[in-house]
């Protein structure tokens, strides 16, 4: 791959659905679809928005790590990115990512206690595209 950022980037920003996955208590890991992503600085930070009372806030709570997965489905193409997942509950977190209509999720607005940013901090990914796999680091 050429550019890592920028295909990986341009996949990520054409999908509708984003895949987390998160360790439960008994150390396997979950998988859970997401909205796609609200906001996303290249390929290494990516900002989703959940309920603070759900159950992968408390998983991410206890054990960090992390994968976020995009899979485009017209081209048989996908990328998996590993790294540690942030919740983040602080007013311009939550004011950055927060859009009209977030009120139908969070009925008391941006300050609404049970709506949280989750902040995934890639490390390393894996893309997959024409039958074959490679891995990549990112800095």
């Amino acid at each position: 791959m050429k550019d890592v950022e920028k295909t990986v980037g341009g996949m990520i920003d054409k999908q509708k659905t984003a895949f987390i996955g998160s360790i439960d208590a008994e150390g396997f890991p979950n998988i859970k679809a997401m909205l796609q992503p609200r906001k996303r600085e290249g390929i290494r930070s990516i900002y989703l928005t959940t309920n603070t009372s759900s159950m992968r806030v408390a998983q991410f709570r206890k054990d960090n790590h992390a994968c976020i997965y995009f899979c485009d489905n017209r081209f048989f193409r996908g990328v998996m990115l590993r790294g540690t997942m942030e919740i983040l509950t602080d007013n311009a977190s939550k004011e950055m990512i927060w859009q009209e209509g977030d009120t139908m999720y969070y009925k008391e607005g941006v300050t609404d206690p049970d709506y949280c940013v989750l902040k995934f901090t890639a490390t390393s990914g894996r893309y997959y595209s024409n039958f074959k796999s490679e891995n990549f680091s990112i800095d």
